[in-house]
């Protein structure tokens, strides 16, 4: 059974849940929620990481429908600063990491 998982910030903390999920068959990120970065800057930061290096996944994004795409598998972006605002059933999250610091 998989398990889908919105990330709520998606500075240091946000970006490791998700290339830790990355080598996680069983776990699906499906939304990504900042009010701070702006979708082609996620890509960026997720891509090249001072620290961790180069992410080892295929990585795009679609400014138009605010969506990352990683190894084929689309994620929705929202930009909102109350999560609570956010439908996340509706994207299909089953549970929201906190990582906002």
């Amino acid at each position: 059974m998989s398990i889908n998982i919105g990330i709520n910030g998606f500075g240091r903390i946000g970006r490791l849940v998700m290339r830790a999920a990355a080598n996680k068959p069983n776990i699906n990120i499906v939304a990504v929620n900042d009010p701070f970065i702006p979708v082609d800057y996620m890509e960026y930061m997720y891509k090249y990481d001072t620290v961790h290096g180069r992410a080892k996944q295929s990585i795009s994004h679609d400014k138009e429908s605010k969506t990352l795409t990683i190894d084929g598998k689309k994620i929705k972006v929202f930009g909102e600063m109350d999560p609570s605002k956010i439908s996340w059933g509706d994207a299909g999250v089953d549970y929201v990491i906190e990582s906002t610091g």
